[in-house]
């Protein structure tokens, strides 16, 4: 190995311990942001989701954030049970239903997402719109280089980065 490579394995590790380190401030940052509101981190997910996505199935909301089927309907009947989400049948199957945000669900979410965004604007202020703008560049770049190296690219035309 030449001294070149122990080099460039050193800033390797240099850039991991970085990027995890900037990581768990970043979402320690955001949990006791989504905590104010008194919220757990997977309800809000969850939230935001029914927010900008729009009603679906707790099949697909299960799948999109890997919660088991079993706790997905604990946290869709504990939103229920605060008002925020209802479930809706959904046309065509009786088995299925869709959540979907409450009106009360939708006015608390308009009063919370804004200032939740700002928390992030505030937290990502360090960094010019250039060099964030570079940085999604290369993670996306490291991203997809493992995905393919791996063989785990999906063909959906989702860009999952």
């Amino acid at each position: 190995m030449t001294e070149r490579d122990v080099e460039g394995k050193a800033l390797d590790l240099r850039l991991i311990r970085v990027i995890s380190n900037s990581m768990k401030v970043l979402y320690a940052s955001l949990e006791c942001d989504i905590d104010s509101y008194g919220l757990s981190m997977e309800t809000f997910r969850i939230l935001e989701f029914l927010y900008n996505k729009g009603p679906h199935s707790i099949q697909i909301i299960s799948d999109t954030f890997s919660i088991p089927s079993g706790s997905i309907t604990s946290v869709v009947d504990k939103l229920e049970k605060k008002g925020f989400v209802e479930r809706l049948p959904i046309p065509g199957d009786r088995r299925k239903t869709n959540v979907a945000l409450t009106g009360e669900g939708r006015s608390y979410f308009d009063n919370i997402f804004p200032k939740h965004v700002q928390t992030i604007s505030d937290n990502l202020s360090f960094a010019t719109d250039e060099e964030k703008l570079e940085l999604i560049h290369v993670l996306k770049k490291i991203g997809y280089g493992i995905k393919n190296r791996e063989g785990h690219v999906k063909n959906d035309g989702v860009d999952s980065f």
